[in-house]
């Protein structure tokens, strides 16, 4: 998939016909974290961007997110669910261990002529995710897709851990690919990377084979995310720039054709010192990591469906969807909206 734009030319064009996201109502803010730890608004929002982030409630769950984001998605493109061929859901937050989100949200929306699955990336799952879906697309084996990130992270998260309760939040977003005509581009680009050597500066260990349930763990905390945030900062920032002109490079693109960049909002500081050495103006970026935290492989999808909704990118623009995660796993998209 690392081949020049210029040297493959797909039978058909994967488009982006809908979006949408869902957010759940409860809001925690950072005076709220403020009684619960030792923080401040302050110093959150100097060192993340975040000021509040939504979190879910015991009855609303992963698939109860991806699905009302689906429905939504749907809606704009004005598309019947059982013309769906494909519903892949980004999370590392499943419904259960079995079966997959993507099931669930099948069932819920009645697609009943679609397979589907999930896919583990973390903060990158729905740029892979995406990825996959164009294959598909633009083969031709298949006219209609739909991709899903969606994340409910505050339920694995510590909310004694200073350094790591402070950045998450839950929702879904979503969007529908559909075979495009002729005179469409829509993705023209993806290329994705992972160094499983890295997996340490960010996991979450338990429950899996490695501590399975039935063991007693050595270390509880195993249950929750755990993220070692100097070594995220100095990575994120490298490998999205790397990965932006990768893209842009094999797309015939300099950064003065994008019209908007859409990072994956894991800390306003990260987006903001990527861009700085992408020499991208602040009008170019979209960042809404002050309204939700960091959503995980959700982020994306919530950040792309509000930049369309607000009419900050138009029919023909350049978007770059770009992101680093868990795995590690980083990747980016270049679509012709």
């Amino acid at each position: 998939m690392n081949n020049s734009v210029n040297d493959y030319h797909p039978p058909y064009n994967a488009i982006i016909s809908g979006h949408g996201s869902f957010i759940p109502d409860k809001i925690l803010t950072n005076d709220d974290l403020a009684k619960m730890i030792d923080t401040s608004d302050e110093w959150i929002t100097s060192r993340t961007g975040i000021k509040k982030r939504h979190i879910t409630n015991d009855n609303e769950s992963t698939a109860l997110l991806a699905t009302e984001a689906a429905k939504n998605a749907l809606e704009r493109a004005n598309l019947d669910p059982k013309d769906l061929d494909l519903i892949i859901v980004a999370t590392v937050t499943p419904e259960m261990v079995f079966p997959s989100t993507a099931n669930f949200v099948q069932a819920a929306i009645k697609a009943n002529n679609a397979w589907s699955f999930d896919l583990a990336a973390a903060c990158s799952g729905f740029v892979y995710a995406l990825s996959i879906a164009q294959q598909f697309i633009e083969n031709g084996r298949y006219k209609n897709a739909l991709v899903i990130g969606a994340e409910t992270l505050t339920k694995i998260t510590d909310w004694t851990d200073r350094a790591s309760c402070i950045l998450f939040g839950d929702g879904a977003g979503a969007v529908i690919l559909e075979r495009g005509k002729e005179n469409q581009k829509g993705i023209m680009y993806s290329s994705m990377y992972a160094d499983g050597n890295g997996w340490e500066v960010l996991n979450c260990q338990a429950y899996g084979s490695r501590y399975p349930s039935s063991k007693k763990l050595d270390d509880p905390k195993k249950i929750y995310m755990q993220i070692k945030g100097r070594e995220v900062y100095q990575q994120a920032i490298r490998r999205i720039v790397e990965t932006v002109n990768h893209c842009l490079d094999h797309c015939g693109l300099t950064i003065d054709d994008v019209d908007m960049l859409i990072s994956h909002q894991m800390n306003a500081r990260i987006i903001e010192s990527a861009v700085k050495r992408l020499n991208l103006p602040d009008e170019k970026i979209f960042i809404n990591i002050n309204e939700y935290g960091n959503t995980s492989s959700a982020s994306v999808p919530i950040a792309f469906d509000e930049c369309a909704s607000q009419g900050r990118i138009k029919k023909g623009d350049i978007v770059v969807l770009v992101a680093f995660g868990a795995g590690l796993t980083w990747g980016a998209n270049v679509i012709e909206f």
